[in-house]
């Protein structure tokens, strides 16, 4: 790292943490001596939006913004962008790093009749690590959730990131304590520790893709949403967005689902929730009123 400019792309969706990631790494690299410069487009202000950073640090660095093929690192916080920005990478010597949570677009779920699969990228971790010089594709959001938090995922893949490096952990971890929340600095600290401690016995796992082996057994399944109250902050982007209405908030500004049964399944108000206070789960139907609900499809 001493002797060239060294170049790390992070990409994700609005609302993962791209930017505090890159952030992260930019003020690091600045207090380890090296010439920072860092270039990021914002995508929706909410989930759904493409975000990107550059970072590059070195003795000197002239230009923001990394050629394409040159990414010494691509770190994706979402699958689908880790396979959008994949070119960037440096074929013979660039790390794949990314969470395999896909996070799907509304346009993704054009047909929303009931158990349809989302149109969306189906690479799997295998094919890809088969292409690149060195990667690591894991479900980041479910290590987070049994951490206690889903939202430090980005936290973990970071933890991940660091061993690519040779700065000390603790510098990582006193950066993190400087861009998250006060009451999260504890998990945060868990998060990284555990994406550097995943490192060491990687393995390549299937792609968490929500629902593209829920209907592999012909089972019929019910919708059902959770709705987590106190992550709510009433900003109606899932009742306005829902394809069917199902959805409207209560007298406390809380999301409810008073018409569960014409839920369609189609995960919008999951994946464009800001907070995470969504979310749908499969239900198996008792076998007595299984042919009742097929017909009803």
């Amino acid at each position: 790292m001493a002797d060239r400019v060294t170049n790390v792309l992070i990409v994700g969706v609005g609302g993962q943490g791209v930017i505090m990631v890159s952030k992260v790494l930019a003020l690091l690299c600045q207090r380890q001596g090296f010439e920072v410069k860092q270039s990021e487009v914002h995508g929706m202000a909410k989930r759904g939006g493409a975000v990107f950073s550059h970072v590059r640090f070195g003795k000197k660095v002239h230009s923001p913004t990394i050629p394409t093929g040159e990414a010494d690192i691509l770190l994706a916080l979402e699958w689908a962008e880790g396979m959008r920005w994949l070119e960037n990478l440096n074929p013979e010597s660039g790390v794949f790093i990314s969470d395999t949570q896909k996070i799907m677009p509304p346009f993704a779920c054009r047909n929303r009749s009931r158990n349809q699969v989302p149109i969306y990228s189906r690479e799997t971790p295998a094919e890809i690590l088969d292409k690149v010089a060195s990667g690591y594709a894991l479900d980041a959001a479910g290590l987070a959730t049994d951490l206690g938090n889903e939202r430090a995922a980005n936290t973990i893949l970071l933890g991940i990131m660091s061993t690519a490096f040779d700065f000390e952990p603790q510098d990582w971890l006193d950066i993190i304590e400087k861009f998250v929340p006060k009451n999260s600095v504890e998990i945060n600290r868990q998060a990284f520790l555990e994406g550097r401690e995943w490192v060491k016995n990687a393995s390549i796992p299937e792609v968490v893709t929500y629902d593209d082996k829920r209907f592999e057994n012909e089972s019929v399944m019910r919708n059902e949403l959770e709705i987590i109250p106190h992550w709510c902050k009433g900003c109606d982007i899932c009742v306005r967005m829902c394809p069917e209405q199902c959805l409207e908030l209560n007298d406390a500004q809380v999301v409810e689902i008073p018409r569960a049964d014409d839920c369609t399944g189609c995960r919008i108000c999951e994946w464009l929730c800001p907070d995470f206070a969504i979310k749908l789960h499969k239900v198996a139907v008792p076998s007595e009123i299984s042919k009742e609900l097929v017909l009803e499809t």
